[in-house]
C-alpha cells in the first residue's frame, strides 16, 4: 500500500508501535515452563489492553484452515507460522522462540517478529540470532527510494550466506501491507535464480510504500518441510531457525522503520 497523507502515516506508525509494545511486554513475561498456549493467551490479552485485535487469528490462505492463534509461535526448527496448539510441551531453557505479532489498530496493520532464547542460548543459537538481527538492519538500510526491490535481497543474502554461512529460506519473504495484512509487492529474501522466480524483483521502492520485510534463516539449508493444509513450516533437517521482521515506510529521504524500538529487544529472556 502507498500512503502519503500525514494522518495515514501516523496511523500506520501507531499500529506498528502496538506490535513493539506487545514484544516489550513479552520480554517481561517469557520464561521456561510456559506452554505455547500460555504465551498466545498473554499476547491476546495484551492486544486487548492496547486497543488492538490480532491480524492473524482466523486468517485464511488457500490450502490451509483458519489460523488458530493470536500470534505465530515458531519454536526451534519451526521457521514460521507456528501455532499455540502444535505442541503442549512447555518451553525449556535453550529453546529459540520466534514470535510474530500482527495487529489491527484503528483499521491499520502492524506486523513484526523477533526471536528470543529462553534463559540461555548455545553458541550456535547466539550466532544465528546475531545474524538475524544484523541481516534485518542491513536489508532495511538498502531500501532506498528509486532502487529495485532486489537490493533488499542482495544485502540480506550477502550477509546471511556470505558472512555467516547460514541459509535464507527459499520461497518465503516480505510483503506490502497497510489496511490489509498482505498485499503487493512480494519481497523475496533471496536473489532470484531466474527472472520468473521473483517477478517483482525489479520494481522499485517508491516513497509512500509500506512493506513488511522479514528474513527467515535456517542453519541447515534453504528448503522447507511443507505439508499441505498445515500452518507451521519447519526446516526439513530439524536444524535451528530464526525469524525477524520490521514494518518500513519508504520516504524520499530513505527507509523509515515504523517498528523502531524492536532493535532494543534482548536476545535472551527469562534468565
Amino acid at each position: 500500500m502507498v500512503v502519503t497523507a500525514a494522518t495515514d502515516i501516523e496511523a500506520a506508525h501507531a499500529a506498528a508501535q502496538c506490535v513493539v509494545r506487545t514484544h516489550e511486554r513479552l520480554v517481561e513475561f517469557l520464561g521456561a515452563g510456559q506452554t505455547l498456549a500460555d504465551i498466545d493467551a498473554f499476547v491476546g490479552q495484551t492486544l486487548r489492553d492496547l486497543d488492538c485485535r490480532s491480524a492473524f487469528l482466523r486468517y485464511r490462505i488457500p490450502g490451509n484452515p483458519p489460523f488458530p492463534s493470536h500470534s505465530c509461535l515458531s519454536l526451534n526448527d519451526c521457521i514460521v507460522h507456528g501455532t499455540h496448539n502444535m505442541s503442549s510441551d512447555p518451553v525449556v531453557p535453550g529453546d529459540l522462540l520466534s514470535i510474530d505479532i500482527g495487529v489491527v489498530h484503528h483499521g491499520w496493520i502492524g506486523d513484526a517478529a523477533w526471536t528470543y532464547a529462553i534463559e540461555h542460548a548455545s553458541d550456535l543459537g547466539r550466532r544465528l540470532m546475531e545474524c538475524g538481527r544484523k541481516s534485518l538492519a542491513a536489508g532495511v538500510a538498502a531500501m532506498q527510494p528509486g532502487r529495485p526491490l532486489i537490493d533488499w535481497a542482495r544485502a540480506v543474502q550477502t550477509l546471511v550466506e556470505g558472512e555467516y554461512d547460514f541459509h535464507l529460506v527459499r520461497g518465503l519473504g516480505g510483503h506490502g501491507y497497510g489496511k490489509k495484512l498482505h498485499g503487493p509487492p512480494f519481497v523475496s529474501n533471496r536473489m532470484p535464480r531466474y527472472r520468473a522466480e521473483w517477478p517483482d524483483a525489479w520494481k522499485t521502492f517508491e516513497p509512500g510504500l509500506l512493506v513488511a520485510v522479514e528474513p527467515m534463516i535456517a542453519v541447515g539449508g534453504p528448503e522447507i518441510d511443507s505439508v499441505p493444509k498445515r500452518w507451521p513450516i519447519y526446516t526439513p533437517d530439524g536444524s535451528l531457525s530464526v525469524h525477524y521482521e520490521a514494518d518500513v515506510l519508504i520516504t524520499e529521504d530513505g527507509p523509515r522503520d515504523l517498528t523502531e524500538g524492536m532493535q532494543d529487544l534482548p536476545d535472551i529472556v527469562g534468565a
